[in-house]
């Protein structure tokens, strides 16, 4: 799948004014033919102030660093990239399969809230018709950072270690994003965990005698707490090299927590 962005539909401005026209105009038809008996004019009148709405639907509102990926009848035509105020076909549907994923990362995280607020209405006794709110289907481009839970991993030499990584990554690529993964954000949190387990178990926690930690066959210094820095780089590279195909960049991948597991 890639990625088609749509920069002919920057016309936002011109098509509300027009359409907003044409109601004035509907207007004027319907009353000048009811005042004069001119059937066709007043039924042309009626039937553009019935379904004149229907354009407006087509108005798109983009902040900078969003996009909003947009299907016709389940085609795919494009992507809303850049800032702006624009126009598309008012039958397109915006998609986004990970509009309601929240993960324990920047721009997720609503304390909860969200949480709050279903407990209330269903303590009210109301429906869960009525709990449903406004999901917002663009899709961010900024960086985002993934706070990955610590997990309990068993080390080179078979310790139980605890580690945390936070990472950097952003959208590069809408379309795959949205089509060639499920949820794209679920796809990075299981990518992120499988990658940190293959790294970490390659690795002692402290220097230890006789491990290869580069794959070449030589024994060398390369550890958990004292390469880092290598580590990180290489949780990093492999992530990267996972999610490539749902159109992620990973940035930087950083360590924040790492000890041994409480039974050391």
């Amino acid at each position: 799948m890639q990625e088609k962005v749509l920069d002919n539909k920057k016309n936002g401005m011109g098509m509300m004014v027009l359409f907003i026209l044409l109601y004035v105009a509907a207007a004027a038809f319907t009353t000048i033919g009811a005042m004069f008996y001119w059937i066709p004019l007043m039924v042309i009148g009626i039937i553009w102030l019935s379904l004149g709405w229907i354009p407006f639907c087509g108005l798109k509102v983009l902040k900078p660093q969003e996009a909003l990926v947009l299907t016709l009848f389940g085609k795919y035509v494009g992507t809303l990239k850049n800032d702006g105020f624009y126009w598309v076909n008012p039958f397109c549907t915006a998609v986004n399969p990970a509009a309601k994923t929240k993960l324990n990362q920047s721009g997720d995280v609503d304390g909860g809230n969200a949480a709050k607020s279903v407990l209330t209405l269903a303590a009210a006794g109301t429906t869960a018709s009525a709990s449903s709110s406004y999901v917002n289907k663009k899709i961010s481009l900024k960086i985002m950072t993934l706070n990955n839970n610590r997990q309990k991993i068993n080390d080179c030499l078979g310790n139980p270690v605890e580690i945390g990584i936070a990472v950097m990554w952003r959208v590069t690529d809408t379309a795959k994003a949205v089509f060639n993964v499920d949820n794209y954000k679920e796809y990075l949190s299981l990518q992120c965990d499988s990658a940190l387990r293959n790294i970490v178990r390659i690795y002692p926690y402290d220097v230890a005698p006789n491990v290869d930690t580069t794959g070449d066959g030589v024994a060398d210094e390369g550890s958990l707490r004292g390469s880092s820095e290598i580590v990180a780089g290489r949780i990093r590279d492999e992530i990267q090299q996972k999610v490539a195909e749902a159109g992620l960049e990973i940035i930087e991948a950083r360590i924040t927590y790492l000890a041994y597991a409480p039974e050391i």
